[in-house]
Parts: structure tokens; sequence; C-alpha cells
């Protein structure tokens, strides 16, 4: 979900807040549902990994694509950085344009192509192309690049809102679909898609979408096992520290709530208190658990991670993907730098960040940061 949907969420909140003296607030829903989610049948299982078997090569291309500014941090990264570790495809990651992708809400990476470049090297396309969410959601350049991709017999992934952006392709009319919880309404505007609840990840004739930023773990997973196997899938997942991750999912555990809308004015009031919090880059650096950390923190509304080196040099990650600082500097204030969990499986990884907002600004914004990811925790 884009940092600044969420910050013009907030100020939308604050205005409304001040016009109306928060009688608004009255008619949102208190605390989410809890509670277990659905298990997905045996059959509901075998085929959606029947509908993502490799389409073209015994050992596929999976293409990563987003625009060079605002395309979601851990939609982008987290796809590569389980994809690279499983190591049952080549796995590239995109931008429309030369240069580096500026990722939101954290980090700039070295993409390893442009779009052109790609099509250049391989005229026969991908096998899958993943789409993270990204602002705009209608680029046309890249619209036509996936409408490429799926003509010449890719499998298209859309993760989180890029649902959205696969939407505006047309490739899921008359298809099942889902999206982040945010972003539901958007997607229900497309009368030609049907909405799919309670599923993370909804695969229908070629096309597949996820829910929330998190739901790519899930989603890279279940496409190993599809190319792999097993047993691959299992030897991954315990890497990343996740014991489970089928399409099961609560839909109405996560939605626009009371606490949720409370804290992002509460915290976006606090404008005097935000933080700039440090992460040394260091070589082999695993770019999932990065990726969830920096995105954590920079969706507390009062705080933004920032990567630090000794020098500009790309540090190159775990999986060999290009991680460039945001700054020049040999050390940090030790009060605005962030622990080392990116030593930490990517999984556990999430939850230790979660606990360290929680102690750093309160249980409410660690919730809040959930919610954003779409995290079942």
């Amino acid at each position: 979900m884009s940092w600044r949907i969420l910050a013009l969420s907030a100020l939308g909140c604050m205005a409304l807040l001040v016009a109306i003296g928060g009688t608004w607030l009255l008619l949102l829903p208190g605390s989410p549902a809890r509670g277990s989610a659905p298990a997905i049948s045996r059959d509901e299982a075998e085929a959606t990994l029947a509908a993502l078997k490799p389409p073209k090569r015994k050992r596929p291309l999976i293409a990563i694509v987003g625009i060079n500014d605002m395309s979601e941090t851990t939609d982008y990264l987290m796809p590569y950085g389980i994809l690279a570790r499983a190591d049952v495809a080549d796995v590239l990651t995109l931008a429309t344009q030369p240069g580096p992708v500026t990722l939101y809400p954290a980090l700039k990476v070295q993409p390893h192509a442009t779009i052109a470049e790609f099509d250049a090297a391989h005229p026969d396309g991908a096998d899958y192309v993943i789409v993270p969410a990204m602002t705009p959601e209608n680029d046309a350049t890249v619209l036509q690049w996936i409408r490429s991709q799926a003509g010449k017999g890719a499998i298209v992934i859309g993760v989180c809102v890029g649902a959205k952006v696969v939407a505006n392709t047309g490739l899921l009319d008359g298809k099942r679909a889902t999206t982040h919880w945010y972003s539901v309404g958007d997607l229900r505007k497309h009368s030609e898609i049907r909405y799919v609840a309670d599923r993370r990840l909804v695969v229908d004739r070629g096309a597949a979408t996820t829910t929330g930023i998190t739901a790519s773990m899930p989603m890279a997973l279940t496409l190993v096992e599809a190319i792999a196997g097993r047993a691959k899938a299992e030897a991954v997942a315990r890497d990343i520290g996740l014991a489970a991750w089928d399409a099961r999912h609560r839909s109405d555990a996560f939605g626009f709530t009371r606490p949720f809308a409370l804290t992002a004015i509460a915290n976006s009031l606090a404008f005097w208190n935000r933080e700039q919090l440090g992460i040394a880059l260091t070589p082999d650096v695993d770019e999932v658990s990065l990726a969830l950390i920096a995105d954590a923190w920079s969706r507390t509304y009062r705080s933004r991670a920032l990567t630090l080196a000794a020098t500009a040099q790309a540090q190159t990650s775990r999986g060999g993907l290009g991680i460039l600082p945001d700054r020049i500097a040999d050390d940090w204030p030790a009060k605005q730098t962030l622990p080392a969990a990116v030593a930490l499986p990517p999984a556990q990884a999430l939850d230790e960040t979660l606990r360290a907002i929680g102690a750093r600004y309160g249980s409410r914004t660690a919730d809040f940061v959930a919610m954003q990811l779409e995290y079942p925790r």
C-alpha cells in the first residue's frame, strides 16, 4: 500500500476530526475480528499448484518488474530474495527505465536490467512476471509490457496492490482476484473482476493475485513448491523461519478500524518527534529481512529507516542484488540505530521488528504497522 496514500488518509482523518468533532470515528469498527482462518482443502491447494506450474521452461525465468520511483519495498524485494535463495529459477529484477529503483517507503536498489534489455535478451518472454504495488498504477509503459509478457505465455502475479496494476492491463477481466484490504473497493470498481475473500493467494487462468504486503512470502513459497516440489519449499520455508504458507486468510481481521485511524492521527500529529533510524548495510545482507525491517519502521508515522554505508558503492545482498545506501556515514547515533535483526531469518526478523516498534512507540503503533502489512500476527 502506498505511503503517499496512507499519508493522505491520515491527513484526511485529521481534517474530518477537526470538521465534525470526531463523530466519524464512532462510525468506524473497533478492534478487528479474531480467530483462525478456515483451512484450505487439499483439492484447492493442488489446483493452485497445478495452475502455477512452469508454463514454458524446466528451469523457469522470473521477472520482477517495477517503475523507477514508488515501487513498494517488500513487494519488490521479498519475492526476489526468497526465489533467489531457493535457486529453482533464474530471477531478474527489472525497471522501466535505466538507473536505480527508489522503493517506497524505504530502500534503493540497482535492478538487473531494464524491460527493453530484458526483451532483447529474452524475446520469448518470462515464465512468470511478478508485479508489485507501484504509484502510479496506470503507467503506460509497464502496462504494455505486462500485456506483452502475458501474450508470450507468462503467468502474471500481482502482489498486494500490484493487483490493481494487473487489473489495469485487463488481464484480470472475467477472473477471480484479491488484493490488499485497503484497495478491495478499488478492485471491485472493475466490474469484470470477481473479488475473493479469505484467501492470501488467488490463481485464475494465467493470473495470480495476493492480499497485502507480507502475502508475498507465502506466494513465493507456493511458487517454489509449484516449480520444484513440496520438499524444496519446506526447506526454503525452514530457512526463512516460516512454518506454513498456504492460502488461508481471514479477511475480516483487516480493515480501517477506529484504533487504526486514531493511531494514524496521533502519530501524524507528533511531527516534532519524527526519527531517522539507521540500518548499516553489510555485504551479503539478507534482502528479505532488510526489506521487512525498513518497510515496517517506515510505516510507523513516527520514523523512517535509512541505510548507511562508508561509501556510495552499492552493497551486494545475499541474493546478488545491489542495495544503495541512503547516507554515507561510518556510524549513526546509538539511539537511532536499529538492532541487527537483518541477521535473523526473515519471518523472525519481522516479528522482532514489530516487538521493537511496540517497545519504542507502543503496542498500538505495532498493530498499526502490522495492519498496513496485512500481517496475521
